[in-house]
């Protein structure tokens, strides 16, 4: 059953942030330093892994990035953070990728892992995510997505629109935290990926900012989106993002039903810019056309010249 946070049940823990955020900012994580730092020619910047099945290919990836070790120490809480706006085909995280992701969590001694939403339990239970959660032992934190005391006012010093997050208290309750969104079609700014994924950890009020008017065509409103999502980023980092691009909709997105292709692959790493412009040239997509991935580089998120960067695809 899903653990719904309210305001009679909220667990008040957060004075103390246990999550990776704000790059160069003052809410790094003290577990950071007990990551075991694996570094070498065999770590890629971008891991792809294709193949038919979604849970072997997501284990490979987690393996070439240096292993589930490397990111959730023993006894230490995760927060996973997969897409289920939609239960379309290509429009949600595919169960199997979270399955195997929370089996390597738990296989590396996590002593909780908690997958985090603003959504309601039904688009869990549509999209076939919610029987993974309960088999393998997770739990699903509803987070009521109206209620403002359930969320954090971060401030956003790098903002050059959003100068204010408001981040669910509820993730800083975690040590180690993954995203693993989908990428897709965006009916805004085109593309959907890590970057846009922690509009998930966002208050939706705070969210609805980020949307001006006509910010489906009006290049200025769509720039002013791209750069909120960019601004959001320069204060919740991920430690490691695992991206479904088994099957998306290139067309109609975020929530589809749109033009549905099958690159049977996942794509992982630490840079989220690296792996978003790689997963964007999977669809015929140049990073360099997508404002966000832009407005990322100049925060200085990663690196998004696919050239520059250190790529290795598996077949199984």
């Amino acid at each position: 059953m899903a653990d719904k946070i309210g305001r009679r049940t909220f667990f008040k823990k957060s004075a103390h942030v246990g999550i990776s955020a704000a790059v160069g900012g003052s809410f790094l994580s003290p577990l950071m330093g007990r990551l075991r730092q694996v570094t070498g020619k065999d770590i890629p910047d971008v891991a792809v892994v294709h193949g038919e099945d979604a849970f072997k290919n997501t284990m490979r990836a987690v393996e070439m990035t240096g292993g589930i070790e490397k990111f959730v120490p023993k006894d230490s809480k995760v927060a996973l953070l997969p897409n289920t706006q939609s239960a379309h085909p290509g429009t949600f995280t595919k169960p199997e990728i979270l399955r195997g992701v929370i089996h390597l969590c738990q296989k590396a001694g996590a002593a909780e892992v908690n997958i985090l939403s603003l959504l309601s339990e039904k688009n869990w239970e549509d999209s076939g995510l919610l029987p993974v959660i309960r088999e393998e032992g997770a739990q699903l934190k509803l987070v009521d997505n109206k209620d403002e005391s359930l969320f954090k006012a971060i401030p956003v010093p790098q903002g050059k629109a959003l100068k204010e997050a408001m981040v669910m208290k509820e993730f800083y309750n975690n040590d180690v935290f993954i995203t693993m969104p989908i990428t897709k079609d965006h009916a805004g700014n085109k593309f959907t990926g890590t970057l846009k994924n922690m509009m998930g950890l966002n208050f939706r009020s705070s969210n609805r900012t980020f949307h001006q008017s006509g910010w489906q065509s009006d290049p200025d409103a769509i720039e002013h989106l791209d750069q909120c999502i960019a601004d959001l980023n320069t204060v919740l980092k991920p430690h490691l993002c695992i991206v479904d691009a088994m099957e998306i909709i290139t067309t109609k997105g975020p929530f589809g039903p749109g033009n549905l292709i099958k690159p049977q692959k996942i794509v992982a790493g630490m840079d989220r810019l690296a792996v978003d412009a790689y997963c964007a040239s999977i669809w015929g997509l140049k990073a360099e056309d997508i404002i966000m991935i832009n407005k990322g580089r100049e925060h200085g998120l990663g690196c998004m010249d696919l050239n520059r960067l250190n790529i290795q695809e598996v077949d199984l």
